[in-house]
């Protein structure tokens, strides 16, 4: 027996302007909605008859397109890492089944790039908020990057650098008057960005002579940074 069809008999409009989307009226009744990419793509016209099976195929293409557009949008702000991603996906409530097909389809594209994500993580941090290699390996991990490109990305971290640039920022904001508070304090502050105590001993000194102009703070200067847990 052949399978029951049913007729397009109207397209219309939908009312969401942010997503341009149109719904389909199926023997004079409203059966369901498609973006209006997909509506193109599969070049649906009014009088054309659909299975039951062309109708599922159509829904499950609209959600594949839906979600492939919220990854777009995910991204539009800035690189993500593959586990970001995935999980903004499920979040949004679309099924695993399609989620890891529209990453691989953003990977394959080159919109997707795990070792891409790291290089602007890491550059970013280096640039605005400067870490230790410690600190941003553990960012890393927690966006998902595996280990291999972690320890590829971070090999090359500038500690000295980026503890001296995080220093002479961060010592604009503390009292000049006596030394050892400001030890303690500029200290504490590069230590919770996951520099080394001996990176910081030196950080700290070159940001007491930028910021106060005395080359050299007595005994102080001598002794070792004191960081309270």
């Amino acid at each position: 027996m052949q399978k029951l069809k049913r007729k397009i008999t109207a397209i219309r409009a939908g009312r969401n302007t942010r997503v341009p989307r149109s719904n389909i009226f199926l023997d004079g009744k409203f059966s369901f909605s498609l973006d209006n990419e997909v509506l193109v793509k599969e070049s649906l016209k009014i009088g054309q008859e659909l299975s039951s099976a062309q109708i599922r195929q159509l829904t499950e293409a609209n959600t594949v397109q839906r979600c492939h557009d919220a990854a777009l949008r995910f991204l539009s702000f800035r690189p993500r890492s593959r586990a970001e991603t995935r999980l903004r996906l499920h979040q949004r409530g679309y099924p695993d089944a399609v989620i890891e097909g529209v990453i691989s389809q953003l990977e394959r594209s080159g919109l997707l790039d795990d070792k891409a994500f790291a290089e602007f993580w890491k550059e970013n941090r280096n640039t605005f908020r400067p870490r230790g290699q410690r600190m941003l390996k553990l960012e890393l991990r927690r966006k998902g990057v595996q280990s291999t490109i972690i320890e590829e990305v971070t090999e090359n971290v500038d500690e000295p650098e980026n503890a001296l640039k995080a220093a002479v920022a961060r010592a604009r904001t503390i009292p000049a008057g006596d030394y050892q508070v400001f030890r303690q304090r500029l200290g504490n502050y590069l230590q919770r960005r996951g520099f080394s105590y001996r990176v910081i001993n030196t950080a700290v000194k070159k940001a007491w002579q930028e910021r106060t102009g005395n080359s050299s703070p007595e005994s102080a200067l001598a002794e070792d940074v004191s960081v309270v847990e």
